[in-house]
């Protein structure tokens, strides 16, 4: 369960707060004005986030490019290899 605190009283208890987030393991919604606007949480959480976020952004990664390799399945490696002369040749005339 987290606790709610609003920023002012943060800065006048923050070595509670603290070690309250360290060693009890409880998130802190920091607040402005009643609107939420950052989380204190344990490092180890933070981690377990992180890694939570990178996999989610490989994830669809891996959606993506599977993706692109269904819609370009049809095409040849000679049109790959014409695309890239052509393209090459405008470049050059720049």
């Amino acid at each position: 369960m987290h606790r709610t605190i609003p920023i002012p009283d943060l800065q006048q208890s923050f070595r509670e707060v603290l070690e309250e987030v360290k060693n009890e393991h409880v998130p802190y919604v920091l607040t402005d004005d009643s609107r939420p606007e950052a989380v204190l949480v344990p490092y180890d959480e933070f981690l377990k986030f992180q890694r939570f976020r990178e996999a989610e952004i490989l994830a669809r990664f891996d959606e993506l490019w599977a993706r692109i390799g269904k819609q370009n399945a049809e095409i040849s490696e000679q049109e790959i290899d014409e695309d890239i002369a052509t393209a090459c040749s405008e470049r050059s005339q720049q």
